[in-house]
């Protein structure tokens, strides 16, 4: 029995799927809390409800249905393309509105067009705001997480610095934290001074040797989760990450990438002006940054009502290219979201690699605007 009254405007939903040739599938409200908890991202990992069972398993009410999705398309070893589409009740403490409220939304899992998928997916959002809020108008804004990461490893930063930044795409102070650090390097306070030189000396076996005599002196060794040569491994990538500075030429290029927004019909000239100038190859991700772009214009979307933010991104640590949000005009609520997450099924366990793209709506949300038309 549902907790709370389903939106009266449901069945248009679901009829809307059904016309986009998805198949509708319901997942368990207690779910297996650790795919979230490794996969989901922080943001959504500081709001789960967590309980565990009498094994001590850990559990959680549905926090989203993204996940479960894969999980049930690997479990039942359904073959691909598959289009997904659930209606349902989701659990997770948000800043407004209540804790468990209704959620639908289309998962589209195996096609290998990739830029006619994506098109696809904000179409289907589009249309079926469309429907439910007939008399507003709509706002699309639209991120690429793969060209965020194309930038960033054209600038030539080390491995563990592009990392860092990945991960924060998306969180604009995060990023202007990390920012900071690269303009002005911070040294590693209060080491050990035979470990600070045997690392300025690149001498590694000896550190090794240091490490592991210190922890079988101290007898940490008997409880340690990392060997010597992990540790070691992890102190060198620590000070090289603390003590990186990128150069003032290269942050002004990063601060300039973050900087852009404009309407989508003019996003892939000004990516690629700034590529030239910048003297950087974006490579594949700028190609299929405008293989999208194409796609959208031929399915009939004004892309001139679509803002590409170099910045944005939503957070969810499983996306790995497009990103997108949709709202009415004039409101801050989002309506819709989503993007693509190619990695997440093998990560789940899936034996073979399936792209994925989907959205999600918010029902509340769509209802308070229906009702504030």
């Amino acid at each position: 029995m549902p907790l709370i009254n389903m939106p009266d405007f449901a069945a248009d939903i679901l009829d809307e799927f059904a016309g986009r040739g998805t198949v509708r599938v319901d997942t368990p409200v207690i779910q297996p809390a650790e795919p979230f908890l490794d996969m989901a991202g922080e943001d959504l990992r500081r709001r789960i409800f967590l309980t565990e069972n009498e094994r001590g398993t850990s559990l959680c009410l549905r926090p989203e249905f993204t996940i479960p999705v894969c999980l049930r398309h690997i479990e039942t070893a359904t073959g691909t393309p598959k289009r997904y589409a659930y209606l349902g009740e989701v659990f997770r403490q948000r800043r407004e509105g209540g804790n468990e409220f209704y959620q639908a939304g289309i998962e589209d899992l195996g096609d290998t067009a990739i830029a006619r998928a994506d098109a696809r997916a904000i179409g289907d959002a589009w249309g079926v705001l469309a429907r439910l809020l007939p008399q507003r108008g709509l706002a699309v804004v639209l991120g690429d997480q793969a060209v965020f990461e194309a930038v960033v490893k054209a600038l030539g930063l080390p491995g563990g610095w592009q990392k860092r930044l990945i991960h924060a795409f998306g969180n604009s102070e995060q990023i202007e934290q990390l920012l900071r650090k690269l303009a002005s390097p911070n040294h590693v306070q209060g080491l050990d001074p035979v470990v600070a030189d045997l690392v300025a000396n690149g001498d590694e076996a000896a550190l090794i040797a240091h490490i592991d005599t210190t922890m079988q002196a101290t007898g940490y060794s008997t409880n340690a989760s990392r060997s010597p040569v992990e540790i070691a491994a992890r102190l060198n990538e620590k000070l090289a990450l603390a003590e990186t500075r990128l150069d003032v030429a290269a942050l002004l290029l990063l601060r300039e990438f973050l900087s852009l927004e404009l309407p989508l019909s003019e996003a892939s000239g000004a990516l690629a002006g700034f590529a030239d100038a910048a003297g950087l190859s974006l490579g594949p991700a700028l190609s299929r940054f405008d293989e999208r772009v194409a796609s959208l214009a031929d399915a009939g979307l004004d892309l001139t009502k679509i803002t590409y933010r170099a910045a944005f991104g939503r957070p969810l640590d499983y996306y790995t290219g497009l990103v997108f949000e949709i709202a009415a005009e004039g409101s801050p609520a989002v309506l819709a979201g989503g993007g693509r997450f190619d990695r997440l099924l093998t990560l789940l366990g899936a034996e073979s690699h399936i792209p994925a793209v989907g959205f999600s709506l918010w029902l509340d949300r769509i209802e308070a605007a229906r009702v504030s038309k």
